[in-house]
């Protein structure tokens, strides 16, 4: 979503699922503004394991970024196309309640226990509440939220886009959860990109080691999605304009669905 292009044509696709039936809820990240501005600042970003690890200067510009910036833009864009979009961040209505996130690193086979490593401002979802979404469907409006928690003593806490859109697609029963990403979707163990698994397919690839990496916890996501009653779950190729679209109303779609069982991929081809 750094593309103008790309951004343009995904604001399109929303206003076009609003205006047949469907009601879109839009949860955004921002890792490369928010790289940008810290660099700019000069504030050094590290990681663990792929999440920021975030003290109290990072938060205040990951804030400012998510839920001033990239959320803004993103309305901007809906509204110009004639869509009614309202930005707002998991801290608004209390819509994403958290803890902080800490993470056991392996010690050597020498130590019994494990490291904790805290990673400062980093949320882990301990409650969704949904209904400031549902107010905003009733009135029409496409909710767009930042992925911002709240901690219990009014803390903002960083928490990762993907988890937040699953715990969101989980509260509001939603039909499909689909995350945008920079890769096809899974492949195989050949490179294949597969246009449909179900969870014990990817269960199996998990134990082969054949998902893992950045898209391991992007398939965890849609499995915790599935286990909490979404129907289909999507991981599809956000550089390839319309890829919305191109996913939800063509046969094939264009990236990887997971789904329960067999019958739900009634049309895909059978993955090899």
């Amino acid at each position: 979503m750094v593309s103008e292009i790309l951004k343009d044509k995904f604001a399109l696709d929303i206003v076009m699922m609003k205006y047949i039936g469907i009601n879109p809820v839009i949860v955004h990240g921002g890792g490369p503004q928010i790289d940008k501005t810290l660099k700019a600042l000069g504030i050094k970003s590290q990681f663990f394991e792929g999440q920021r690890v975030t003290n109290k200067e990072t938060i205040d510009v990951v804030e400012m970024v998510l839920g001033g910036k990239v959320n803004k833009e993103i309305v901007s864009l809906i509204n110009r196309h004639g869509g009614s979009a309202v930005g707002i961040t998991g801290k608004d209505g209390d819509l994403i309640m958290a803890k902080r996130h800490r993470k056991a690193k392996k010690q050597s086979p020498e130590t019994d226990r494990p490291e904790i490593i805290d990673l400062g401002l980093v949320g882990e979802i301990t409650q969704v509440n949904p209904r400031i979404l549902e107010t905003l469907d009733k009135s029409g409006f496409v909710p767009v939220i930042a992925p911002i928690g709240k901690g219990k003593n009014g803390e903002t806490l960083n928490i990762n886009a993907d988890f937040v859109a699953a715990q969101i697609a989980s509260a509001v029963k939603a039909e499909k959860l689909i995350l945008m990403t920079d890769t096809e979707g899974v492949k195989n163990k050949t490179g294949k990109l597969q246009s449909g698994l179900t969870k014990k397919e990817v269960g199996t690839m998990i134990k082969e080691k054949v998902i893992k990496d950045g898209m391991l916890p992007k398939v965890n996501c849609c499995l915790d999605a599935l286990k909490a009653g979404v129907h289909k779950t999507h991981i599809v190729d956000g550089r390839i304009e319309h890829a919305l679209l191109l996913e939800i109303f063509t046969e094939e779609g264009i990236g990887t669905q997971i789904v329960e069982k067999k019958t739900d991929l009634a049309g895909l081809p059978t993955p090899s």
